[in-house]
């Protein structure tokens, strides 16, 4: 203290000092925060920036007695617009959580459980997806046992390791530590104050009773309390999955107090009783929240017949802004189509026309080239949203690529990409030939051929879910048939969008190279990716409907081959009728044949014979997880390219086989080449809206983890050892 005013003294002297009480204000102002900063410092390290979250250990003391128990807190202060979950984190989520390092001088032991403020709704998808979580800021407090043999300095060194989301989620990790020193008790007031704050916003024991009366739908969660008044909202937490998250819940009052209807996330009774978290946010916005557990009984008396006054509790979001999200994703997702191996075989088609179109050097005309083919883009899925619409109404359910479970689509389909390969090979002309691009490109086969090719680009293409479509497809598989609609003409202008723009780009259009001789080299060359995707349709067929029925389409495309050699050699009437005869029969009768009632079953999707899989059921899972061991579920399609492609590239990999062998992963295979509702129920219930999909249960969980759409070595190896 002397030196600091002989300090001051001295300032004085030197530059002048007026007002003694200003100084004296300041000295101990400076004072003050030197002691605070002192006492802070051996209590918490630096926040640490996990990415999209700055986190931090604190606690509410710098100093502690052995053998004593204090409070600590994680600390996370979020980016705005992202969120981390609850205890139950909804529909989707994981929250976060502690892990222990070996480094601490603090035993794991000692570290107690989150005391969990009470959440807030994370709406994701209106009335469809809810998750419960916290934004901005949240200190999640827990009980600290000093042991009782502490001396000299304390080090709790930790990882949190947390699931992190925007419009996207990024699971998020950062090493925190927290020092404390052995002796007499120092608080550490900021901190202790944080974590008391928070502690107060904990659920509290529910001072009534309350009840569940399961005997209709919605069930009725009873409340018997003072303090339940009408213009009082409330929403009810579960720390379970037994009722609908996103579903609303209607609350009625009476003089004892209130009862919410809730709907039933799935038919049957719950096991025990109802435990969750009440929140009851006043008109002002103050929420509180009771922990209770609700038997199964009857409503009690008084406690319902007059509505609520004000609406639920706040969090819902938008619907259209959540459509807007989805619909954004969907446009992506739209985009990259393009570069996926069942897309690119008709993309060379669009590709030759672009080049064509730009060299008749009218501007028009490549303007025209590129709306036919959004044009048929935007027609075909609109065609298969109303596809998809029409299913949920039959059946309940839909999930995309349901066209290519049906055998006769895929030998149709398998005979347009061996009859357009013979077109890329020059055995026939289909629309405009290369030479003449000036007047045919104007003329209506021209069009014709444009809107044809985006027809052709949205059928092939719309089975495959690459990234950013799981998701946003799932998410509005079951919302109205307006949203379905947006979301799925949102993938298919993101599919046309890149020729769509070359088509209105000047500078674009300079880029595309002039034709020659080479494009007719090259137009050749582009039919062997036709005749290869028709190969793969062939074995798509062969599990759909068995050998016969890929014989008789290898016959019709034989069929095919003879009218079209036909016409090239004979010109008179009678050879034409007969042509356009066997050519239309070779189209229709292997439809026939794969159609009919005898048609036997394929194989199931089959991987390497040295690692065993084995099939796929909800059953399967529970007994393999009940055992502790660590589960990788593969929900694929033989039509599914993206599948095959993961299979090539990662999951028939020497390298992930023997790293699951290792460690006795259980690989089960769901295979969706057929239709089954069981698979697409589990699709639904992950809001996935088709293959594939990819589930890791690590070893000791019960729930899941959704993995990407693409698949990498790196990735799937690293779910063995995440540290």
């Amino acid at each position: 203290m002397s030196e600091v005013l002989h300090s001051c003294a001295i300032r004085r002297h030197m530059v002048g000092c007026p007002d003694e009480s200003l100084l004296m204000i300041r000295l101990i102002a400076s004072l003050f925060m030197t002691v605070l900063l002192g006492a802070l410092a051996p209590a918490a390290a630096a926040p640490v920036d996990g990415g999209h979250a700055r986190v931090e250990l604190i606690a509410e003391r710098s100093a502690v007695m052995p053998g004593e128990t204090i409070m600590a807190a994680l600390k996370m202060d979020m980016d705005p617009g992202w969120h981390v979950y609850w205890r139950n984190a909804g529909d989707a989520g994981l929250p976060p959580q502690l892990i222990h390092r070996g480094t601490s001088t603090i035993p794991g032991g000692a570290i107690g459980d989150f005391i969990w403020p009470i959440p807030h709704l994370l709406p994701v998808v209106e009335g469809e997806i809810m998750d419960y979580g916290y934004s901005d800021q949240v200190i999640l407090p827990f009980r600290l046992m000093i042991p009782a043999d502490a001396s000299g300095q304390l080090r709790l060194d930790v990882l949190a390791d947390y699931l992190i989301c925007e419009d996207i989620c990024i699971p998020e990790s950062a090493e925190v530590s927290l020092t404390l020193d052995v002796g007499e008790p120092v608080p550490n007031p900021m901190h202790g104050t944080m974590i008391s704050d928070w502690i107060a916003r904990a659920p509290t024991a529910f001072a009534g009773e309350a009840r569940l009366d399961t005997s209709a739908t919605p069930w009725k969660l009873s409340l018997r309390a003072p303090g339940l008044t009408r213009d009082a909202a409330l929403r009810f937490f579960p720390f379970a999955h037994e009722i609908s998250h996103p579903a609303d819940q209607p609350a009625s009052f009476g003089a004892d107090g209130a009862t919410l209807s809730l709907a039933p996330a799935s038919p049957g009774m719950p096991d025990g009783p109802l435990e969750g978290v009440l929140v009851v946010e006043q008109p002002g916005g103050t929420r509180t929240g009771y922990e209770l557990s609700a038997a199964q009984g009857a409503v009690f008396d008084n406690t319902a017949g007059l509505a609520a006054s004000r609406s639920g509790v706040s969090g819902a979001g938008s619907g259209a802004a959540g459509l807007l999200t989805l619909a954004f994703f969907a446009l992506l997702g739209g985009l990259i189509l393009n570069l996926m191996p069942c897309v690119l075989p008709v993309l060379s088609i669009k590709a030759m026309g672009m080049v064509s179109a730009a060299a008749s050097g009218h501007a028009s005309q490549l303007r025209s080239h590129g709306l036919w083919y959004t044009g048929g883009v935007l027609v075909s899925f609109a065609v298969l949203a109303g596809a998809i619409i029409a299913v949920r109404a039959a059946t309940g359910s839909a999930t995309l690529g349901f066209q290519l479970q049906n055998a006769p689509t895929v030998a149709i389909l398998a005979l347009i990409m061996f009859a357009i390969g013979l077109w890329l090979m020059g055995l026939f002309e289909l629309g405009t030939s290369i030479q003449n691009t000036g007047s045919g490109l104007a003329s209506r086969q021209g069009a014709a051929g444009a809107f044809f090719t985006g027809v052709l680009a949205a059928v092939v293409g719309a089975p495959c879910v690459g990234p950013f479509l799981g998701a946003a497809l799932g998410a509005v598989m079951g919302q109205s048939a307006a949203a379905i609609l947006v979301v799925f003409l949102a993938m298919g202008l993101g599919l046309a969008l890149p020729f769509l723009l070359l088509s209105f780009v000047p500078g674009l259009q300079r880029l595309l190279p002039r034709p020659g001789k080479w494009m007719e080299t090259l137009k050749q060359v582009f039919a062997f990716p036709m005749f290869l995707t028709a190969a793969w349709l062939l074995s798509v067929l062969g599990a759909l409907a068995g050998h016969g029925a890929v014989a008789w389409t290898v016959a019709g495309a034989t069929a095919i081959t003879f009218a079209i050699w036909l016409t090239r050699h004979r010109t008179d009437l009678p050879a034409r009728a007969i042509a356009a005869a066997v050519f239309v029969a070779g189209f229709a009768y292997p439809a026939v044949r794969a159609a009919a009632p005898g048609a036997m079953d394929g194989t199931p999707t089959a991987y390497a014979a040295r690692f065993d899989t084995e099939a796929w059921s909800p059953e399967r899972v529970a007994e393999l997880t009940a055992e502790g061991r660590p589960v990788f579920v593969d929900f694929t399609a033989t039509w599914c390219a993206t599948c095959q492609l993961n299979k090539l590239t990662t999951l028939k990999t020497n390298a992930v086989q023997e790293a699951f062998a290792d460690a006795k992963v259980a690989f089960l295979v769901a295979d969706f080449t057929h239709k089954d509702p069981v698979i697409a129920a589990e699709l639904k219930l992950r809001d996935r809206a088709g293959v594939p999909m990819y589930l890791w249960y690590p070893a000791g969980s019960a729930e899941p983890d959704i993995l990407p759409e693409i698949l990498s070595k790196d990735l799937v190896i690293g779910l063995l050892d995440p540290r």
